[in-house]
């Protein structure tokens, strides 16, 4: 197989296929009157084949004005103090409970008129009408008995997009009503969105209302968890105790209960011993004492503490939060496409924002000024060497950006000291080994000193002031090498190989190490995965990804490292996987929208918000 990044090889070319629909006049028909190019083929019979797309919408709007008019209703719902008419098929074909309703032997099913309880009307009418019509409004004032109502009728859809507008509305001052809304009504997705929120904002919501009414069985179900975004445990065992001095009658005896989950080893012993044995509550109950005299031996003996780990010692590692990963451009279907999509890992949704204003693949991404820069690339007949700048404020693209000097696709693109970096590539010709760098003060361009090897599918990266380029191919094979810039002299060295030749890999700084990932080596698509480590120059082998993935995207969002998309030797992927370190282990986290070989990836915190309105498509 030929290398899949490049325009014309094969798995890219669009060529091929143009011929076989040459040559089809029509004989016999009356319609036309072209050749047969020397065969004569039977006459076939005129026919047209027709979809209409006005149609289901034309007959839902006839069928709410037969309701409206209470024409051909045949079930009247008795719902409060409202009568509600309608169609039972309608009713049947929307929601499963209605469905088993009329179609089975429950009395209702032979009845013309029938009680719902345990609904609001509003909310019925509300869910009636878009059985009817696909269209509803979900808001603040209606949501809480719209979901209810939903969950009753089985109306999953309604339900997903309930949650679907709690989750935009959650803040520090209702996340544990909206948990406490979702483990009522089983809605699982928003019950984690909610804890989630809730672990990350706790020192906010630990000021509020709503956290000193919470039930002990959730405020345990909430400071256990090592995602607690706290500055330090003092925060927790203030928290607690301001929970049991809300009522303390009631709460004492949950007093050492709920302390187990606070971890006191990690207390500082001033606070240890001035504050928290020396309370009165916690003095006056054993098994608190006892908690607090673990915690004094643990801090009193740091020889004996291998020996003492356990949940009470284990420090909380909260998951940073507000930034989304973007998948620009890329090869789908046969074609370069101009496509951008949005991934947040707190709701694990990918959504379609604006796409660029011209197709890419082999596009060179990166963030620099809270704005994401699509760099050259192939539009599937040309090479580019002009960008696009994307604001997700406006969610608009703009190409009042300088082009570079070459035309480049299997571009490395990087940000360092505030400078947009554009490394090797091809230009239609030749691999190159130049770079030149973006001031987007003056909007302009200029060249640096050149690599030392020719690199087409490069990767870059940037740690520690040093930008790295990373394998890529010379034009003729895939290479190990890797080489390393320095800035303040204008000089590129080579520092230690991959032990893996890889060309369109994905790459990433994680944890002060350079994590390369996937790409393709001599014969075939690689899953391997290396990191390099600059404090002892050495490159080490993880665990190998789920997938064998060419031309990856590779970056880190909120604390984890995520792979996206590629091309695995016979299919495109919308594939990601993310990695955890201390397992060591990959694990899939669901699909974008598109399939993508050779589209950019960057990170961005993610901008606000708005409220929901919902029709159905």
């Amino acid at each position: 197989m030929g290398d899949p990044l490049l325009p014309g090889s094969t798995g890219l070319g669009s060529g091929g296929t143009a011929a076989a629909t040459g040559g089809t006049g029509t004989t016999g028909t009356g319609l036309g009157s072209g050749g047969t190019s020397g065969t004569e083929r039977p006459p076939s019979p005129a026919r047209l084949t027709h979809t209409s797309e006005k149609h289901p919408k034309v007959t839902l709007t006839e069928l709410n004005m037969l309701r409206r008019h209470r024409e051909l209703c045949d079930v009247v719902l008795n719902v409060g103090g409202r009568k509600i008419f309608a169609h039972r098929v309608i009713l049947s074909a929307c929601s499963s409970y209605f469905c088993a309703m009329f179609t089975g032997e429950l009395e209702e099913s032979r009845q013309t008129e029938v009680t719902i309880r345990d609904i609001d009307e509003n909310a019925m009418e509300l869910l009636i009408d878009f059985c009817y019509t696909a269209h509803i409004i979900v808001e603040e004032s209606n949501v809480q008995t719209l979901l209810p109502a939903a969950c009753l009728l089985q109306l999953v859809e309604i339900q997903d997009i309930c949650c679907e507008f709690l989750k935009r509305q959650l803040d520090p001052t209702n996340c544990l009503g909206i948990r406490a809304f979702a483990d009522t009504h089983s809605c699982r997705e928003l019950l984690r969105i909610a804890d989630k929120f809730t672990q990350h904002n706790f020192q906010e919501v630990m000021e509020s209302e709503e956290f000193l009414l919470l039930p002990v069985g959730q405020l345990v179900d909430i400071i256990c968890s090592d995602e607690l975004n706290v500055r330090s445990e003092e925060q927790v065992f203030n928290a607690v105790m301001s929970w049991l001095k809300y009522n303390v009658a009631e709460r004492r005896q949950h007093l050492a209960q709920v302390l187990q989950h606070v971890r006191l080893p990690l207390l500082s012993p001033k606070f240890l011993v001035g504050t928290v044995g020396s309370d009165l509550l916690v003095r006056s109950d054993e098994a608190c004492r006892d908690l607090v005299d673990e915690a004094k031996n643990y801090l009193l003996l740091p020889q004996e503490r291998p020996l003492m780990q356990g949940p009470r010692t284990r420090p909380r590692k909260p998951t940073r939060r507000g930034e989304v990963l973007f998948a620009v451009g890329g090869w789908c279907s046969g074609d370069a496409i101009a496509s951008v999509e949005r991934f947040d890992p707190q709701t694990n949704d990918w959504k379609m924002v604006a796409p660029m204003s011209k197709r890419r693949c082999g596009v060179g991404v990166a963030v620099l000024n809270d704005l994401l820069y699509a760099v050259g690339g192939h539009d599937g007949q040309s090479y580019l060497n002009s960008i696009e700048r994307y604001d997700p404020q406006t969610n608009q693209w703009s190409c009042d950006v300088a082009p570079t000097t070459s035309c480049r696709t299997s571009v490395g693109v990087a940000v360092l000291d505030g400078f947009l970096y554009a490394v090797g590539g091809q230009d239609g010709v030749q691999c190159l080994n130049h770079v030149e760098r973006y001031d987007p003060k003056e909007n302009k361009w200029s060249k640096v000193a050149p690599m030392t090897t020719r690199r087409l599918g490069v990767a870059v990266a940037v740690l520690s002031g040093h930008l790295y380029a990373i394998g890529g191919s010379d034009g003729q094979c895939p290479l190990n090498t890797v080489e390393r810039y320095d800035p303040r002299q204008n000089k590129w060295v080579a520092v230690n190989p991959m032990s893996t030749r890889r060309k369109h890999l994905g790459c990433a700084v994680f944890n002060n190490y350079i994590y390369a990932v996937g790409g393709r080596d001599d014969c075939m698509e690689l899953s391997s995965a290396e990191r390099y480590n600059p404090l002892t120059n050495t490159w080490s082998p993880i665990v190998a990804m789920t997938s064998r993935r060419s031309g990856v995207g590779l970056a880190v969002v909120n604390g984890q490292l995520y792979a996206v998309g590629g091309f695995d030797g016979s299919a495109y992927l919308k594939t990601i996987e993310v990695y955890d370190p201390e397992t060591n282990q990959w694990r899939l986290c669901g699909c974008m929208n598109y399939r993508r070989l050779g589209g950019g990836v960057g990170v961005m915190r993610a901008p606000q918000t708005e409220n929901y309105m919902w029709c159905a498509k």
